[in-house]
């Protein structure tokens, strides 16, 4: 009897394997949102036996057994509708229309950010250009429709300097498609649209993480020279540290002031990189300043001739101001740790 039973199970599950069912569409309408339900049930029945020989009786559940568990379903709702309405709205943040700004005779220049989408207007008949960034080598080129649109790549110069470009031609006016551009450093993302009454001759970008990294490596660059500038060309028995800094105490001030017995060196603080430099000042016969030429090398002014006294000079009204005067010469460890 057990045999014929597996068996008959067998049957049904192969029967059940082999039917197919056509699910109808989904029907995004037909969700609603979940809400919290309670459920009522009642634990486990302990078994009572009347005797050892007898079957297992279930006891009915007391008062006060009866637990209640609560348990909440949540649905996650987009705020942005369907799922059409979702792409054509990131589409539409993300994309990067052409403006009068960014025109340089008649290249658009954009600024690059990764995951844009960039616009380009061409027409039939002409050629709009896409020139990538100066040493940028392209891998591949790929366009949503290849029928109503001549795509072609170039070069122009030759070695670091050399540009790829790729150009665009569309066949008729009233048709748009879509074209990615990858390259050894970065993926460009376009929209191409043919349009009658005018197009873009040509288009580029410019990088600002590059052009800020570029910064950054030549400010460092800058500062190493010239402190390296300085410790090769002075001898520590040269230096004169016999200076005194008074006045205000903005956060310019220098952080000490010697000379070599040829150069006075006034030593700023780092930050000045990132403010306003406050111009030097030589105080003359009578107390008359006078403008001094000097240069700033990493964080130094360099003044070519000793002085007496010199002020660093920021602002109108009021005005700060910082006085570097020479003592007199200081004597054992003093005249080494300076200021």
């Amino acid at each position: 009897m057990i045999r014929l039973i597996a068996s008959a199970s067998a049957f049904g599950l192969l029967a059940a394997c082999a039917t197919t069912t056509e699910l109808p569409p989904l029907d995004e309408g037909a969700f609603i949102e979940a809400i919290a339900e309670v459920e009522e049930f009642a634990p486990e029945p302990e078994l009572a036996t009347q005797s050892d020989m007898e079957m297992p009786v279930a006891a009915p559940p007391q008062p006060g057994q009866i637990k209640t568990i609560r348990r909440v379903t949540r649905r996650v709702v987009s705020s942005s509708g369907t799922p059409r309405e979702t792409i054509i709205q990131g589409a539409t943040a993300a994309r990067i229309e052409p403006s009068v700004d960014g025109y340089v005779n008649a290249i658009q220049v954009y600024p690059y950010t990764e995951g844009a989408l960039y616009r380009v207007y061409a027409s039939p008949g002409q050629i709009s250009d896409i020139a990538l960034q100066p040493g940028e080598s392209l891998v591949s080129v790929s366009a949503g429709d290849t029928v109503r649109w001549v795509v072609g790549d170039t070069v122009s110069g030759s070695g670091p300097t050399s540009r790829a470009h790729v150009l665009v031609k569309p066949i008729s006016a009233g048709i748009s498609t879509n074209l990615m551009i990858a390259t050894d450093r970065r993926t460009y993302h376009l929209e191409l649209e043919s349009t009658e009454g005018g197009y873009m001759a040509a288009l580029s970008w410019r990088y600002p993480q590059d052009e800020m990294a570029e910064l950054q490596s030549s400010i460092g660059r800058e500062h190493l020279r010239g402190a390296r500038t300085i410790e090769s060309n002075l001898s520590v028995a040269d230096l004169n540290f016999d200076y005194s800094i008074e006045g205000d105490k903005p956060n310019w001030r220098p952080v000490r002031v010697f000379d070599d017995g040829r150069q006075v060196f006034i030593q700023m603080p780092d930050s000045l990189q990132s403010m306003d430099a406050p111009p030097l000042f030589i105080l003359g016969a009578g107390g008359k300043a006078e403008l001094v030429n000097y240069r700033v090398r990493g964080t130094y002014y360099i003044v070519d001739h000793l002085f007496q006294v010199a002020e660093l000079r920021l602002g109108t009204n009021p005005q700060t101001v910082v006085r570097v005067s020479k003592s007199r010469p200081r004597r054992g460890l003093a005249s080494l740790f300076g200021n």
